[in-house]
C-alpha cells in the first residue's frame, strides 16, 4: 500500500530528489562500470579523442593560414585516425586508460609538438620567408634606377618593361601549372581581368611619375598605398579599421601634404600625383583580392603586364630603342618586375602581413639611394620632411600589428 501511494497520481517517484540522491550514492551501475574498464576505459579513450580532434583542428586552421600544406596534411590524418578508432580500444588497455601508441596519443604528440613549434619558435620557413621578401624589396628598388638610365621615352619604356615582363611570367606560370596562361585568365573571369587593370594602371603611373618628378617622391608616395587599401576595404567592404591605421593614416597624410604642397612650384606636381594615382591603383587590387580569394596573382601579374605592353604599343617607338637600352628594358621587365613578383609571392606566404610590410619598407629606402649613389640625385628638405612622416606612420602601424599578432599566437 505505501509503495501504491507513493507511485499514485500526484506523485512522479522518478523525479524524487531523495532517489535520485540514492541513485548517486549507489553509483555508476555495473554496466557503466564494465564499460569504463580497469584504467578509465572507453571514456577516458573517448575525451582523449575528442580532445585530439579539437586540438588538431585548430592547429590544423593555424597551419593552413600559413600555407604550410605537409604539416597541415600530417595533422589532418592523425586526427582522421583517431576520430574513426573505436572507442571500446580504450577497455582493452586495462590500467592505461588510451593505448600506449594509439592514435589519440600520437595525435596527442603532433598536438603538442605543433604547439611548441608555433608558439615558442618562430613560425616554420618564417627566416626563408623574410629573405624571399627582402630579395624582392631589393629588385624592385632598382626599378628608378633603370628607368633613369634609359634613354627611350615613357611609352617605349612601359612597352619593352611589359612585354619582357609578360613573356617571362606566362612561360612560369606554363611551367609551373602545366596550362596555358590563356586558360587560366578564362579561368580568373572578370574579377582577375579587373585585378589585372588595376595592377597595369599603377605600372604606368609609376614609369611617367618617375619621369616628372623625382624618384624619392615617386617611391614615398607609392608607398601609402596599404593606408588607401585599409579606407577602400573600409567604403567598398565594410571591414573594420583599427584605431591605429586611421592614426596612421593621418600621419600619413600630413606628409603627402607637405610633399605635395612645394612640387607645384618646381614643376613636378604632374609626377605626384601620378604616384598617389598609382598607390590608389595598387589598393584598388589588394581590395579585389581580398573580395574574391581565389584570385590567382602570377596569371593577374601575366594579364597586367600583357594589358600594359598592347596600350603603350601604338604610343611606342619599339624598333627605334639602342641595343644597349633593350639589354636594360629586359632586366627592368624579367628581373625587376617578374623576379622581384615571384621572390614575393613565395615569401609573403610565409611570414605575417605586418612582417612581410616592414621588409616591403626596404624598397622604400634603397630606391632613392641608388639613384643617389650611381646619378647623384638627391631628394631636398621638402620630401625627406614629408617622406619621414609617411615611413614613420608605415613603420609605427606595422610594428604593432605585429607585435599584436605574437602577442596573439602566444597566448593560443
Amino acid at each position: 500500500m505505501r509503495d501504491d501511494r507513493r507511485d499514485g497520481p500526484g506523485s512522479d517517484r522518478q523525479g524524487d530528489p531523495r532517489q535520485e540522491d540514492r541513485g548517486r550514492r549507489r553509483g555508476p551501475s555495473k554496466l557503466t562500470s564494465r564499460a569504463a574498464g580497469a584504467g578509465g576505459g572507453a571514456d577516458q579513450e573517448g575525451a582523449a579523442c575528442d580532445s585530439a580532434r579539437a586540438r588538431d583542428r585548430l592547429h590544423r586552421l593555424r597551419l593552413r593560414a600559413r600555407g604550410h600544406e605537409p604539416a597541415h596534411r600530417l595533422l589532418q590524418d592523425a586526427g582522421d585516425r583517431a576520430r574513426h578508432e573505436p572507442r571500446a580500444a580504450g577497455a582493452r588497455a586495462a590500467g592505461s586508460g588510451v593505448s600506449r601508441g594509439g592514435p589519440a596519443v600520437r595525435a596527442g604528440r603532433l598536438t603538442r609538438v605543433s604547439r611548441r613549434a608555433l608558439d615558442s619558435q618562430p613560425a616554420p620557413g618564417g627566416s626563408r620567408g623574410a629573405l624571399l621578401v627582402a630579395a624582392a624589396a631589393v629588385c624592385w628598388s632598382s626599378g628608378a634606377l633603370l628607368a633613369r638610365l634609359v634613354t627611350t621615352t615613357p611609352w617605349t619604356t612601359t612597352f619593352w618593361r611589359s612585354l619582357f615582363a609578360a613573356a617571362f611570367l606566362a612561360l612560369v606560370v606554363s611551367v609551373v601549372r602545366r596550362r596555358s596562361v590563356v586558360a587560366l585568365w578564362r579561368d580568373g573571369g572578370r574579377p582577375l581581368i579587373a585585378t589585372a587593370t588595376c595592377m597595369a594602371l599603377a605600372s604606368t603611373c609609376f614609369i611617367f611619375s618617375l619621369a616628372h618628378t623625382t624618384v624619392a617622391n615617386t617611391l614615398l608616395l607609392m608607398s601609402t598605398g596599404p593606408f588607401v587599401a585599409a579606407l577602400l576595404g573600409r567604403l567598398a567592404l565594410g571591414e573594420l579599421v583599427a584605431p591605429r591605421t586611421w592614426l596612421g593614416m593621418g600621419v600619413a597624410l600630413a606628409g603627402v601634404v607637405v610633399m605635395v604642397s612645394r612640387s607645384h612650384g618646381r614643376g613636378i606636381v604632374v609626377g605626384d600625383l601620378l604616384a598617389i594615382v598609382m598607390a590608389a591603383s595598387f589598393a584598388g587590387a589588394t581590395v579585389l583580392v581580398r573580395r574574391h580569394p581565389d584570385i590567382q596573382m602570377t596569371p593577374a601579374a601575366a594579364l597586367s603586364t600583357s594589358i600594359t605592353a598592347m596600350v603603350a604599343l601604338p604610343l611606342a617607338a619599339p624598333l627605334a630603342t639602342p641595343s644597349r637600352d633593350l639589354a636594360l628594358l629586359s632586366v627592368f621587365g624579367v628581373a625587376q618586375f617578374g623576379i622581384g613578383f615571384l621572390l614575393f609571392m613565395a615569401g609573403a606566404r610565409l611570414i605575417p602581413v605586418a612582417e612581410t610590410s616592414l621588409i616591403g619598407m626596404l624598397e622604400i629606402v634603397l630606391g632613392p639611394l641608388w639613384v643617389w649613389l650611381v646619378l647623384g640625385e638627391r631628394p631636398d628638405a621638402t620630401s625627406l620632411i614629408g617622406g619621414a612622416l609617411i615611413l614613420a606612420a608605415l613603420l609605427g602601424n606595422s610594428l604593432v600589428e605585429l607585435i599584436d599578432s605574437r602577442r596573439e599566437r602566444c597566448v593560443r
